[in-house]
């Protein structure tokens, strides 16, 4: 038995012009329809991104560091190419415009508490595994205890190097503060700050990294391995790769 209300809907939307038709649809099936749109932007993302997704074999960091073009290219790019990695699989995430400094006069102070956030979940996340950074940054690093112990690190993961010595001799010493009072001291000036601290080699020194002297830095760059880094052999290959000629 025919309903008499949907026959009357279908014969009037029959005479209703083109665009009249589609007024009525969308009047009638917004709600059904707007969810169908979301659902298939949705459907649609994932398989975009999935078509799309590279892995990371590496995750790199610049801090205190401005790279040009150039750089860039070589820091990132150059690497794939100078290892054979699938590009079309594979990436090397390259982090720029991080800084970190205690001078509130440093025209990048604004950019430090949201640089420090994103380096700190990286490091958790175990998604930063080579810093490279000016000497400010370098003792910020040295201090947290970030950085792993390079000269066990070339012993381990370069040790058949033709670069080892110049490696060896780029060794720069840091300082990890292992514990102090640094909170007393917040809360009462007077008192005396006192700290545990170590000493060991933290970082390479990259003046004698081709791809580094090509920059021209004015002043010393240093390159640091994060200590909880699950990709060190990756790490290694790095280095070798800057410092080649």
């Amino acid at each position: 038995m025919k309903n008499p209300a949907m026959e009357e809907e279908r014969r009037k939307f029959s005479s209703l012009s083109g665009r009249a038709r589609a007024r009525y649809i969308w009047d009638y099936y917004k709600l059904p329809i707007v969810v169908f749109l979301i659902l298939a932007y949705i459907v649609g993302y994932n398989i975009y991104g999935k078509a799309t997704h590279r892995d990371a074999i590496l995750y790199a960091g610049l801090v205190n560091v401005t790279a040009g073009d150039d750089l860039l290219n070589d820091l990132d790019s150059g690497f794939l190419t100078v290892s054979g990695t699938d590009t079309s699989k594979n990436k090397l995430q390259l982090y720029t415009g991080l800084y970190l400094t205690a001078d509130e006069e440093n025209p990048y102070y604004e950019y430090v508490y949201a640089s420090r956030v994103k380096i700190l979940a990286t490091i958790d996340g175990e998604q930063l595994d080579v810093v490279l950074m000016d000497q400010e940054a370098f003792d910020a690093f040295a201090r947290e205890g970030y950085l792993i112990n390079m000269d066990d690190f070339l012993t381990a993961h370069l040790s058949g190097c033709e670069k080892l010595e110049t490696l060896r001799s780029a060794l720069t010493t840091g300082t990890a503060v292992l514990e102090d009072n640094a909170t007393d001291v917040r809360l009462d000036p007077s008192v005396e700050y006192q700290a545990v601290t170590e000493d060991y080699p933290m970082a390479l020194e990259l003046s004698q990294a081709p791809v580094i002297h090509r920059a021209g830095f004015n002043g010393s760059v240093y390159l640091g391995v994060i200590a909880n880094t699950p990709r060190a052999e990756t790490a290694a290959a790095y280095i070798r790769y800057l410092f080649e000629d």
